[in-house]
């Protein structure tokens, strides 16, 4: 009797002990005052350290910056816990990792974006468009059916109506009156082809990245729809901690907001409106 009473105060004190470590992780990511961010260059990490970063601090909270090669592994490491955050993916996009790679990493709240629009360094406007000219867009899927959007608003192509904007492929094309040749690749590659394309699709970030700016033409305007615009990412679990709060608060706030106001020449930003995303999280 005397060993049963042992085995079972034993258990007791060992599940005692795992709730007190459970609360005690749970207390950890709540008060924890140090923010990982991944990094993977570009105008959106950027406006983080700029304006964002700096209301933070504020808070008493720290930055810690890991710099990823490829957006791919920031995500595959915020899935995995080794950062707590990223800045610059939109939801569509997230939404097929998660489906690819099983992971449940959330929007936290919508940011500023740059649009994706249709440009060429030959052309100044898309009444130009010859049959049979070659069109450059990016090859993952989610900016591959921006691009898609991107051509049918400018006329170039049509697509079915049944298809949403941000599901479109090659497949979803109902009619390409000028025969154009739309080409699929790595979306870093389009600035380096320039001058071999007629016209290109190109997001936003890709054009600031690469400097181009002054040696392309703006031929359409994207029509920019909630799935995409960026977001900043964490994973289900830490949606509620106080830094994640933090996070959101700071990108909602009138301060955040006159800073982007002023820093928005030639409306390089489309600003979500700050009510609606204050509505959408209550």
């Amino acid at each position: 009797m005397k060993k049963i009473m042992t085995i079972v105060c034993l258990f007791v004190l060992v599940l005692i002990g795992g709730g007190c470590h459970s609360k005690d992780q749970s207390s950890h990511a709540q008060k924890k005052h140090e923010i990982v961010m991944g990094v993977t260059g570009g105008p959106y990490n950027d406006l983080f350290d700029d304006a964002i970063a700096p209301i933070l601090e504020s808070e008493r909270y720290t930055i810690k910056r890991i710099e990823f090669s490829q957006f791919i592994q920031s995500n595959t490491a915020l899935g995995e816990g080794k950062i707590d955050v990223n800045v610059a993916q939109h939801s569509a996009y997230m939404n097929v990792f998660n489906k690819e790679n099983g992971t449940d990493l959330v929007p936290l709240v919508a940011t500023p974006s740059v649009p994706c629009n249709l440009y060429s360094s030959k052309y100044t406007s898309k009444e130009e468009v010859k049959k049979g000219m070659m069109i450059g867009i990016p090859q993952d899927p989610s900016n591959a059916a921006r691009a898609y959007a991107v051509l049918a608003k400018a006329g170039f192509i049509q697509v079915d109506k049944q298809v949403k904007s941000t599901d479109l492929t090659a497949k979803a094309i109902t009619n390409n009156p000028y025969q154009l040749n739309i080409k699929e690749m790595d979306t870093n590659t389009l600035p380096h082809v320039l001058d071999d394309l007629d016209f290109e699709v190109i997001p936003g970030s890709t054009v600031e990245d690469a400097g181009i700016r002054q040696q392309l033409h703006l031929i359409e305007l994207e029509k920019m729809v909630p799935e995409l615009q960026i977001v900043a990412a964490v994973t289900k679990e830490n949606e509620k901690t106080d830094w994640a709060k933090a996070i959101k608060k700071a990108y909602q706030s009138e301060k955040f907001r006159t800073y982007i106001n002023s820093h928005n020449k030639d409306n390089y930003w489309i600003i979500p409106d700050i009510s609606e995303t204050e509505n959408s999280s209550q």
